[in-house]
């Protein structure tokens, strides 16, 4: 049996230990919180976004700006080059949070053979996506990476995401790469946030359409007020709104567009990061409950261990005192 003396340097080592992960659980817990209310209240802006890109992307007499321009068609050239962003966050200890994102690019990189023959960059948000990435790819063409965005904070503002949105603004206008993929993870609730894999660039119906139906909650405060309301973002191209603009359209809906892509790609990072303070507080939970299980384990060990030393030395004592008597 291992001595007293091992058992308790083990167990001090185990508390100290449960007692960082409890503050960093607690500290979690308010970042949790306060993202979680920041991702929750920008969600009908963001919806109302999606819905009017989709009324833009539907407009058939109507010239409509570049980031609508699918280039599959022969007068583009083309799909040539396709970026892939993986956001994630920039430190550790958030359970399996980063390593979904790379699960289901991985995934989604495998299942994609129509377009295994279009050259694939990178773009980075978060130091551990950025990591992944030149180990993942670096043996191929580190240049392969060609941007990373970090420290943006445990509350994202707009300011923070517009180099992000610049970024791909700029690449895809310069024909840099001509499709945009952003693998990110959806806030569902404190206890479940799921990976998707969206395209974001060229904008269409159809992909705005899949991405209302994926990011729709299916229960909580948001979920009860649609049903309550009884608002439908399904959207039916019968059934989109009609608007006038003047006097130029082409430059109101070209500003537009980009303000409206501007808040999609904002409000996937806030989503991302109210994901990222859930799932380091699931994490740190875990992590205390089990330093705590650790703890008393060794604690009943330690007991165990000191009575039978203790039941050892009467043994001896006793011994002794008969062979001298």
């Amino acid at each position: 049996m291992e001595s007293p003396q091992n058992i308790k340097k083990r167990l001090k080592s185990v508390n100290n230990i449960g007692q960082i992960t409890k503050a960093m659980e607690l500290v979690s817990a308010t970042k949790m919180r306060k993202s979680q209310q920041i991702a929750l209240d920008s969600r009908p802006y963001a919806f109302a976004a999606l819905d009017f890109l989709a009324t833009i992307s539907s407009l058939e007499d109507q010239k409509l700006p570049p980031l609508f321009e699918d280039r599959r068609n022969p007068p583009a050239g083309g799909i040539k080059k396709v970026l892939f962003v993986l956001v994630s966050s920039d430190k550790g200890l958030a359970g399996a949070f980063n390593s979904s994102v790379f699960k289901k690019f991985e995934k989604h990189i495998k299942e994609d053979k129509k377009h295994e023959n279009e050259e694939k960059v990178f773009a980075a948000v978060g130091e551990k996506a950025y990591n992944y990435l030149l180990k993942k790819f670096s043996t191929v063409d580190q240049s392969t990476v060609l941007r990373k965005f970090v420290e943006a904070g445990d509350y994202t503002t707009p300011e923070q995401v517009r180099p992000l949105f610049d970024f791909l603004i700029k690449g895809y206008l310069n024909k840099d790469f001509d499709r945009v993929i952003i693998v990110s993870t959806h806030f569902r609730s404190a206890l479940k946030q799921e990976p998707h894999v969206r395209r974001v660039l060229p904008i269409d119906y159809s992909h705005i359409a899949d991405t209302i139906k994926q990011i729709i909650p299916e229960r909580g405060k948001f979920a009860d007020l649609i049903k309550e309301h009884n608002i439908t973002f399904t959207l039916d191209k019968n059934k989109l709104k009609e608007y006038t603009i003047e006097p130029e359209p082409e430059k109101v809906l070209e500003k537009l567009a980009e303000h409206l892509f501007f808040m999609q790609i904002y409000h996937l990072i806030l989503e991302a990061n109210a994901s990222e303070h859930s799932a380091r507080r699931m994490a740190m939970k875990t992590a205390s409950d089990n330093a705590s299980d650790l703890g008393n384990k060794l604690n009943l060990q330690y007991n165990k261990s000191r009575q039978a030393r203790i039941t050892t030395e009467i043994s001896e004592i006793s011994a002794g005192a008969e062979a001298l008597s």
